[in-house]
Parts: structure tokens; C-alpha cells; sequence
């Protein structure tokens, strides 16, 4: 039984909110054993109390290696349900069970189904942004820190059907020369950037680098000095002797780069409309309200059939040690 101690104590806004939403979480993980889980793409306050920030990669190896009893997962469906896959027997939960992914649900089930067996002879690799389901089509998992390595550990002779990112399949090709079968998804967000505004950028900030995420499109990724996952990103503004940037991945990632290189200026690249279509409005549905509402309701959970999760464990599990 969790105490509700901490909940007797709390002062609360009219509704029932806690007036320090920060110091209410933090007991609530204390209460619960929980571990605050978070993408590079939520919004500042979920980053800063998040117990751990990571890309898709990240995030994966530290479900696993987690001792918490609750996992609250500050991101989108796909990597809940990783986290899910990873750990059976603990509570996982997002704080909005809508805050889906327009790449991954441009890959329905019973679509890909057919298409792996209109190519029965192939491996299947799939980006982690994905559905259950997807993976556990799949041979091999993989993110856009490892995509490369893991086509390159894979004999030649043999074919592959790269799903769902075909920007991120096109990019792999790129990298490895394979000729890999694409399934036609992509992520709305890496494809909103305008690559007329990225050179409009370059010729106003003509000392400042481009770096990109491999799932922009082709167009976008010829201007970047640097392309890399968020964590790669993110590494790579603080290496870099360049003291300007212009970031052409969701903007979310700026928070971290912005305090790990304070002296660093950081662009984030516009979309095609003025709008804030570079912003993923998946990862925007999480607030730190959310967070604390799922956390003290001990809900919405993450579930899915055993069979789904034992048939995806699989694939993961080979790119954790296709990664090491």
C-alpha cells in the first residue's frame, strides 16, 4: 500500500494541484520508487526533473537497468511501451496516453505484414519508432545512434527491409552503401524543415554550423557539417570549436544544449510555415501537471498481450548487444 502521508501535507491550488509541483513530484518518487525517464524533446521543466535525459538509445538502456518499481516515462507511446517491453513486472506509465508519433503511425501493422511478406527472404530492421507491434515484425531494433553500426555488423548477401523512417533508411544507405528495402514512413517534424530558410540562416549567421538529425530529408541533411542522433547533437555542440549553431531537430534539445554550453548560441532551424511546426506536438502533450497527475493516480499505465511483448523483446534485445 503507498502512503498518502506527503498528500495530507501538500498545499494545494484550487482543483487540487500542488502549489510546488517540483517538490510534489520529488516525494511522489521517493513514495513510489519511481524513476522519472525523459527525451531530449520534452519540455524544460520535465527535463530538469527527470532523473535521467536521453535520446531513444539512452532512454532504452536505462529501462533495463532501472530498479525502480515505476517508470514514468516522459515522452511518446513507442518508447513507453519499450520501456514496457523491457520491464514486464513494473509499473510504466505516461503522463498522456495520446502523446503518440506521427512516424510510427505511419506504420500500421497489418500494412507491414504484408509488405515483410511480399519480401520473404529479407531481415527486418526497424527503427525504434515504432508500435509493438512493428517490433515484434522485426529482426533487429534499432535508433539513430546505432542504425549504421548495426547494417554493418549485418552480411552483405543479406537483403534488409529498413522500416518505418525512410529518411533515416536513405541516410543509412548512404553510410554503409547497402541497398535496403524502405518502407515509405517518416517523422512530420523532420520534414518541416525548410532547406530555403537553413541557407538564409547560413548567409545571416555565416560563422554558424548546421547540425542535423538523419531523419530530415535529404535536402535538409546536404547543409550540415554535423549529423547525428539528439544525444550525438548534443555531444557534438560542446566539442566543436564553433561557438554558433543552427539545430535542424526538434527544439526541445536546445534546453540541454543551452546548459551544457552556456557560452554557445543555439538557432533552432524554422519550418517551411511560420508556424511552430518544428515542435513536436507528441512530446508537447506531456506537461509537468501531467507528470504529477500520473504519479499520484498511478495512471494511464502502459499494457499490451504477453505475446506482443515477448515477440518484441527480441529485436531489442539484439540491438543492446548489437550496441555494447
Amino acid at each position: 500500500m503507498f502512503t498518502t502521508a506527503f498528500a495530507q501535507r501538500e498545499q494545494t491550488q484550487p482543483g487540487g494541484l500542488p502549489l510546488d509541483l517540483f517538490a510534489a513530484i520529488e516525494s511522489l518518487k521517493k513514495e513510489l520508487n519511481a524513476v522519472i525517464l525523459a527525451h531530449y524533446y520534452q519540455e524544460p521543466d520535465i527535463q530538469d526533473i527527470a532523473d535521467f535525459i536521453g535520446d531513444s538509445l539512452q532512454l532504452a538502456r536505462a529501462a533495463q537497468k532501472t530498479n525502480a518499481d515505476v517508470i514514468v516515462f516522459a515522452g511518446v507511446h513507442f518508447m513507453a511501451e519499450t520501456a514496457k517491453i523491457l520491464n514486464p513486472h513494473k509499473l510504466v506509465l505516461l503522463p498522456d496516453l495520446t502523446a503518440g508519433c506521427s512516424l510510427a503511425d505511419s506504420c500500421p501493422p497489418d500494412e507491414f505484414a504484408a509488405f515483410k511478406a511480399a519480401h520473404p527472404h529479407h531481415l527486418v530492421v526497424s527503427y525504434i519508432n515504432c508500435s509493438a507491434e512493428i517490433k515484434a515484425m522485426s529482426d533487429i531494433i534499432c535508433t539513430s545512434s546505432n542504425a549504421v553500426k548495426i547494417v554493418q555488423q549485418i552480411p552483405k548477401e543479406q537483403p534488409i527491409i529498413f522500416a518505418p523512417d525512410r529518411n533515416l533508411g536513405r541516410y543509412v544507405m548512404e553510410q554503409t552503401g547497402r541497398d535496403l528495402v524502405l518502407w515509405q514512413g517518416s517523422c512530420m517534424v523532420h520534414e518541416t524543415f525548410s532547406e530555403k530558410k537553413i541557407v538564409q540562416l547560413k548567409v545571416a549567421h555565416p560563422q554558424a554550423e548546421a547540425i542535423a538529425h538523419p531523419e530530415c530529408e535529404t535536402s535538409v541533411l546536404r547543409h550540415a557539417s554535423f549529423i547525428g542522433s539528439t544525444a550525438a547533437l548534443l555531444n557534438y555542440c560542446q566539442t566543436s570549436p564553433s561557438q554558433e549553431f543552427i539545430v535542424a531537430t526538434e527544439p526541445g534539445i536546445i534546453h540541454q544544449m543551452q546548459k551544457l554550453a552556456p557560452h554557445k548560441h543555439f538557432i533552432p532551424a524554422p519550418p517551411i510555415n511560420n508556424c511552430a511546426c518544428n515542435e513536436c506536438p507528441f512530446m508537447r502533450l506531456n506537461t509537468l501537471e501531467k507528470l504529477y497527475w500520473a504519479m499520484k493516480n498511478r495512471t494511464p499505465e502502459i499494457t499490451m498481450p504477453e505475446h506482443i511483448r515477448i515477440a518484441a523483446l527480441r529485436p531489442i534485445q539484439r540491438m543492446l548487444e548489437m550496441s555494447n
